[in-house]
């Protein structure tokens, strides 16, 4: 297990510079000169190029990209055009937002979408089963947003039970933080446990007609411990994938969403970032983003050799 961890983590490392690389790359082709836009109308030459000078925007290309990967290698990921403040510091800071957010809409997403996956599996062709596939149908096809939009003017406008936007940190108060949650989180959840539900029916359907779950229905074991020893077991390592893609990507920052909700998190920094064309707060995000799906499949890849003995990492 040691050595493929430490192998794993050779490999995400190497990606991470290509991702370094390619988004280093991809700068460059945007329009407009990050250290212009962040003066403002406090442009004057002598200042413009001493800001260009202490970015090094003033080398060649790839001595940027030198420097850059050298100082990222020891923690440094340069400071904000904006604000001045290590983009280090900055990402860190809103990293608690996206991972409250991230792993609230997960929860709520499993809560809805495993009873309601393994139901309509096991009793297909029913009610319950024709409403699953209309919830995961909606799911999919009706923008985030636009339930958030709804969610705010039920719930915040004509109820006004919940906040409309903003965001209190768990560990100040987690009450309010519960309240300002609610409503971004199961907004995202809603759209993962569409697709979450779609995936549990299809793996569960699949167990189902095994020939081991029908030898242990030939026995004469009670359906439920046909269903919680063999067909779940056997079913959630598909699951497994699915649920750490949705929790990665939401790990990334859910760009609309947190725009929506006043969110701080990683998707709402990157979305200023772009339009500050701060390159150094940018950066800085999509390499977080990037060590966090890395993060997410190396646990995935353990996980499976838990729920799987067939499966072994070496």
């Amino acid at each position: 297990m040691a050595r493929f961890v430490l192998r794993r983590a050779l490999q995400s490392a190497v990606v991470l510079i290509g991702v370094t690389l390619v988004v280093f790359l991809l700068l460059q082709l945007v329009p407009g000169d990050p250290v212009r836009v962040a003066l403002g109308t406090r442009f004057d030459q002598e200042t413009y190029d001493a800001l260009r000078e202490r970015a090094g925007l003033d080398q060649p290309l790839p001595v940027q990209y030198a420097s850059y990967l050298g100082h990222a290698l020891t923690g440094d990921l340069g400071v904000s055009f904006r604000t001045g403040q290590p983009v280090s510091q900055i990402v860190l800071e809103r990293l608690p937002a996206t991972l409250s957010l991230a792993v609230t809409a997960v929860l709520f997403a499993l809560l809805v979408a495993f009873p309601l996956g393994i139901v309509a599996a096991v009793r297909s062709g029913s009610a319950v089963d024709h409403a699953a596939r209309v919830f995961s149908q909606f799911g999919v096809s009706v923008p985030d947003f636009w339930m958030g939009i709804m969610g705010i003017l039920l719930f915040a406008g004509v109820l006004g039970w919940l906040p409309p936007s903003g965001y209190v940190a768990l560990t100040e108060d987690p009450g309010r933080w519960a309240t300002h949650v609610a409503l971004p989180a199961v907004t995202v959840g809603l759209v993962t446990a569409s697709i979450l539900t779609r995936f549990i029916r299809s793996s569960v359907l699949e167990v189902l007609s095994a020939d081991y779950v029908r030898t242990a229905e030939a026995k004469g074991l009670r359906n439920r411990v046909v269903i919680v020893r063999h067909v779940l077991r056997n079913a959630l390592i598909p699951v497994v994938t699915v649920v750490a893609v949705q929790l990665a990507s939401l790990l990334g920052g859910v760009i609309v969403i947190e725009v929506l909700f006043a969110w701080p998190g990683i998707g709402r920094l990157t979305f200023d970032a772009v339009q500050a064309r701060d390159y150094p707060v940018l950066q800085g995000a999509v390499l977080l983003v990037a060590a966090l799906f890395l993060l997410v499949n190396l646990l995935v890849d353990i996980l499976y050799a838990r729920l799987d003995p067939r499966i072994t990492v070496k």
